[in-house]
């Protein structure tokens, strides 16, 4: 059997519309993909950046119930701004 001019035609028509179609697939698929991938990579970065701030916001919260203390308070101010009551000396070493 010979095969006609007509049917050449459509098995061409039909081979380049899989083709196209294929590409279009493999073109959409590697998108979703890179996507994906960055979207680990931005999860994997606020994750640890919610890691770090919870480890802050521990030690802030711990700075602060000490800060409810007035002695804490008086012996912080004393240390960190060089604060001295009446008839205190203060000498500060490096």
């Amino acid at each position: 059997m010979k095969s006609t001019r007509k049917q050449k035609r459509r098995l061409l028509f039909i081979s380049l519309t899989i083709i196209i179609l294929l590409v279009c697939l493999v073109s959409s698929v590697s998108k979703d993909i890179t996507q994906i991938y960055k979207n680990r990579k931005e999860a994997n970065n606020l994750s640890n950046k919610y890691e770090s701030l919870l480890e802050k916001q521990k030690k802030l919260s711990s700075e602060v119930a000490k800060m409810q203390d007035p002695e804490y308070v008086v012996r912080y101010a004393k240390e960190k701004y060089l604060y001295s009551t009446d008839n205190e000396i203060i000498i500060r070493f490096d």
